[in-house]
């Protein structure tokens, strides 16, 4: 293990741009099903409203101690005012965030009764941007490397239309000229865009989707297709998660799979934006791969324990990091 210390990351500046969007609870008890129709009748008791997407990305990154700055699009509607109040509440820079008026705010509302998900509501285009705010996204990327240069910059592509294969393939570019790294969270539509990006990140199911053989959840297989992927894509770091099985890490070096701390499942909404924060901030602190797995599978796994998306706690995980240390050196 490294000699990481969690006040390493107060000073790094993370640039994050990707699908911006809001996540809204309805929280109610049923008591009767609806005599109009067979579906049960929820009555209202509480609604709230978390940012979600690459803005819980962003709020991840401010809740580990580090500086996050956010970029990406919004509609010109009620859930836009809304979006950035929580922006501007949790002390975040809105000047990266531009709205398009013929685009609505991404939201998903999921209705809740004892906890049980009953139904999920999804408000969204997922049309491309247009290439005038392609241009200022673009701009104000440009300014924030001259006036603070990012310590990494994260993608988080859901497939909204933000993430546009010209705009992605520029901004790898500018990483690289500046020496930032960059770090992916890939969505189908654009997994093959992400060319010599520093660290790709999909999921198990992603994964299996994008190369032509089975792919099961062992060393070997995962092995094989980083390889195919980093054929591909030219990247340096393949990180996979796995969901319970835990989270593959390969470089040029090594290969490992680091398995999850055994924790009551609750919720896994949120935990694959928890796990990109740690990811780039082991990168921007060149941490050890060793030391990205353990830590993104504590945060990963703490944030499962919470019901609907939450950052990540950090004075609790601190906690972990040091029994797991302890005990490793027992």
């Amino acid at each position: 293990m490294s000699g990481f210390r969690f006040r390493d990351w107060e000073n790094l500046h993370i640039l994050i741009i990707g699908d911006l969007m809001m996540d809204r609870y309805i929280y109610g008890n049923v008591e009767r099903i609806s005599p109009e129709a067979p579906v049960p009748i929820l009555n209202l008791t509480q609604r709230n409203d978390r940012l979600g997407g690459a803005s819980n990305v962003a709020l991840n990154i401010k809740a580990l101690g580090a500086i996050p700055h956010l970029l990406g699009v919004v509609g010109s509607d009620p859930d836009a005012v809304k979006f950035l109040e929580l922006i501007m509440k949790e002390g975040m820079d809105t000047s990266g965030i531009f709205q398009e008026p013929d685009r609505p705010t991404t939201v998903k509302t999921r209705v809740l009764s004892s906890s049980q998900q009953m139904l999920r509501i999804d408000e969204e285009s997922t049309k491309d941007i247009p290439s005038e705010i392609q241009s200022q996204l673009l701009a104000s990327i440009q300014k924030q490397i001259r006036n603070q240069t990012p310590d990494a910059i994260i993608f988080q592509d859901y497939n909204k239309g933000v993430l546009v294969p010209q705009l992605i393939k520029e901004i790898i570019r500018l990483g690289k000229k500046h020496r930032i790294p960059t770090i992916v969270d890939p969505k189908i539509n654009n997994f093959y865009a992400y060319q010599g990006v520093d660290l790709f990140k999909p999921n198990l199911k992603e994964t299996r989707a994008q190369v032509p053989f089975p792919v099961s959840p062992t060393l070997p297989d995962l092995t094989k297709a980083s390889n195919y992927l980093a054929e591909k894509l030219h990247h340096r770091i393949s990180m996979i998660t796995l969901s319970e099985h835990g989270i593959f890490l390969s470089d040029e070096h090594n290969s490992e799979i680091y398995p999850v701390s055994k924790k009551d499942i609750i919720d896994v909404c949120g935990a694959g934006d928890t796990v990109l924060s740690i990811a780039a901030l082991g990168m921007a602190s060149e941490l050890p791969l060793e030391t990205i797995g353990t830590l993104a599978n504590m945060a990963g796994g703490q944030v499962c324990g919470n019901l609907g998306v939450v950052p990540v706690n950090r004075e609790a995980l601190e906690q972990e990091y040091l029994e797991h240390i302890i005990k490793i050196g027992s």
